[in-house]
């Protein structure tokens, strides 16, 4: 029974998150994944039903939401590009480094995200020194990667990953220092899962494109590495051994600046830049009967009304109360995760016109969680750290991408938004000029 409740809190994640990522795609950047992020640490702490966990739920989301939102920095339109080639070599070559992309987020958002959970009084995080850390790799890497040796996946595009490569490699050098084994293993599973995701994802987008069906596929890659890095998320959690924090049922003090990060200065700087009057002009232009100024500014402040209502609501309530637990927890997660969706219902035009049917997907996903959620269980099965069996399934990962790469070159020559990085160029199109 156990194995079954493991299963059914992997699929509540995966979907939470794989809904929530869908959602980002039309925000982009650090600010819409970290509040995609934000829906994924919390469904975790939900389904664990550990009361240690949800009493310093603002402060765990909070890690987990920036360590997503890092992965943000990095440029990734030119490799879902190279997918679309004609040729083994450049479509293996634009899967790899999507596994590359998509592990990055995910071993950052995972590994905070673990950091955060494995923080008790006992054993305190040594959270300045760890910062200071990721960001001194950050640097170096970028120094030596991009600048000395040249080696660069993107070009001409950023080659920021390799920033977020350093600060991954200085995250997993200070848990292996600290025996941190437990958020190790989380970022680990995370980001396997997450990099097959984004890279599985461009598999199905190009299948969809040859296809000609009218669908918004990149929306398909982007819900994959949500789902499948929702699946590494909550398997990394859900068999790790935590340590149990005792006595920490009240909510801590503290933790007002992380509900404010999350309710209010994330939720600012994503519609400061994306509720722009050019973008919202020419998404309602097309949807309106004439143009109507009136009412891309009634889009524009009222988008952020709602934004300011709802975030000063929650500070409000959350100020009123002395604990926080699974109730507290659950009505803002699900409040938090419906306001990103009616953004993206608001951005999209999608209340106007059904142009964009995915947008409607996002509320059966919210429904569907929202009826297990209720029903779910803890089901922690703690199982010990093995480091030969993640290189395994690494490898196997690969092979796979391998073989996914010459499937796509069985079912088309060039297409549209196709690049190649080895080899000359054929088309110079952008795969999407909207996209990283």
């Amino acid at each position: 029974m156990k194995t079954k409740g493991l299963y059914a809190n992997m699929l509540i994640v995966a979907l939470s998150l794989g809904t929530a990522w869908a959602v980002r795609g039309q925000f982009g950047h650090e600010h819409g994944a970290a509040w995609a992020g934000s829906i994924g640490s919390l469904v975790i702490l939900l389904v664990s039903r550990r009361k240690d966990w949800l009493a310093k739920a603002f402060s765990v989301t909070l890690a987990g939401a920036l360590g997503w939102g890092a992965g943000g920095m990095m440029s990734y339109g030119m490799v879902v590009g190279y997918g679309r080639s004609s040729d083994w070599l450049n479509v293996a070559y634009g899967l790899l480094m999507l596994f590359v992309i998509g592990g990055l987020y995910g071993f950052l958002g995972g590994g905070l995200l673990g950091v955060s959970l494995s923080n008790t009084k006992k054993n305190p995080v040594k959270w300045p020194k760890l910062i200071v850390e990721m960001i001194i790799g950050g640097i170096v890497f970028y120094f030596f990667v991009v600048e000395q040796f040249g080696w660069l996946m993107t070009p001409p595009r950023s080659e920021v990953w390799s920033v977020c490569l350093g600060m991954a490699a200085a995250l997993a050098w200070n848990l292996a220092r600290e025996k941190n084994s437990v958020a190790l293993r989380l970022a680990i599973f995370t980001g396997l899962g997450a990099g097959f995701g984004f890279a599985f994802g461009n598999f199905l987008q190009v299948l969809g494109r040859v296809s000609e069906i009218n669908f918004n596929f990149w929306n398909v890659m982007e819900y994959s590495l949500g789902f499948f890095g929702g699946l590494g998320l909550a398997f990394g959690t859900f068999t790790g051994d935590w340590e149990k924090e005792r006595n920490s049922d009240s909510k801590d003090k503290t933790q007002m600046f992380s509900l404010w990060s999350l309710v209010l200065i994330i939720p600012f700087i994503m519609w400061q830049q994306n509720f722009e009057w050019d973008r919202i002009q020419e998404t309602f232009v097309k949807l309106l009967a004439q143009d109507n100024a009136i009412f891309y500014q009634i889009i524009q402040l009222g988008s952020l009304g709602i934004i300011l209502m709802a975030g000063i609501f929650w500070v409000i309530y959350f100020s009123k109360q002395d604990t926080l637990g699974f109730r507290e927890i659950k009505i803002f997660f699900f409040g938090h995760w419906a306001l990103y969706i009616a953004l993206s219902f608001l951005i999209t035009g999608a209340f106007l016109s059904t142009y964009r049917p995915e947008q409607y997907l996002y509320i059966l996903n919210f429904i569907v969680v929202m009826g297990l959620i209720s029903r779910s269980q803890a089901a922690f099965e703690p199982s010990p750290f093995h480091g030969k069996t993640y290189l395994k399934l690494g490898s196997g990962i690969i092979i796979v991408l391998v073989i996914l790469a010459l499937v796509l070159i069985q079912t088309h020559g060039e297409i549209k938004g196709s690049h190649k990085r080895f080899g000359e160029e054929i088309s110079t199109m952008p795969a999407d000029t909207t996209k990283k």
